[in-house]
């Protein structure tokens, strides 16, 4: 039997869109459950500030679903902000980066229990001022594929290309402020080179975008899901 799967969401999203990403996994046997975040649970992180309410609810999630299925492992899947918020999850040293934190439990330590982590569209590192506290964290504290005993798979979308032209300047803007150059490939809002770390199992999905449009592939569209989840032990 597949060990059970934990979906993380992207920043400032609930666990509806990732609806479709649980039933294409449940369909290849993979037992997949969203961590059940509403947009409010967000609004704490906003302006920079510490993910740990993210962290809490992702570990209570870990911990029912390892309880409910008898598993001693899980895999997490995190989807943009969601994949480096996972790998704080997976650390040693204690995230405490904000001042509210110092006094709170956080560290988790959870490398032990995660059989493979699956990043999609996540942006590994960033140049824009409100996220850079946090991520600076994660790469300099855990950089590339961290933990040799967890598999790391980097997955990116390339469908837009980043340019200074009505229908790409979104694109643009949003690679330049991560990566800084917006003249490149990526799934809309994380450029490639963002979403591969070193030393991972990186991956490059044509006409994939970042997020869920009516009648276009995402990364939780059946067809891709077959793909990455191929990788999930």
């Amino acid at each position: 039997m597949s060990l059970p799967t934990v979906i993380l969401p992207g920043y400032l999203a609930n666990a509806a869109p990732y609806r479709e990403m649980e039933v294409a996994l449940e369909a290849m046997g993979i037992p997949a459950v969203t961590v059940a975040l509403q947009r409010r649970d967000w609004l704490p992180t906003i302006g920079g500030r510490s993910m740990r309410p993210i962290l809490v609810a992702l570990d209570r999630t870990v911990r029912q679903v390892m309880e409910q299925t008898g598993s001693d492992r899980i895999n997490l899947v995190g989807h943009s902000a969601g994949g480096w918020i996972a790998r704080i999850y997976l650390g040693d040293i204690p995230y405490d980066v904000h001042p509210g934190d110092r006094n709170q439990p956080c560290l988790w330590k959870a490398h032990p229990t995660v059989s493979t982590l699956v990043t999609l569209g996540t942006p590994h590192v960033s140049q824009e001022r409100w996220t850079k506290r946090n991520l600076d964290f994660v790469k300099n504290t855990y950089p590339g594929a961290f933990y040799p005993q967890v598999r790391y798979v980097c997955v990116a979308g390339k469908s837009i290309y980043g340019d200074r032209r009505l229908g790409n300047w979104f694109a643009y803007s949003s690679y330049e402020i991560t990566c800084g150059t917006g003249q490149c490939w990526g799934d809309g809002i994380t450029p490639i080179t963002a979403a591969h770390l070193d030393d991972a199992e990186n991956l490059t999905l044509d006409d994939v975008l970042h997020s869920p449009k009516p009648g276009k592939r995402w990364y939780g569209s059946a067809e891709v899901v077959e793909t990455w989840a191929s990788y999930l032990r």
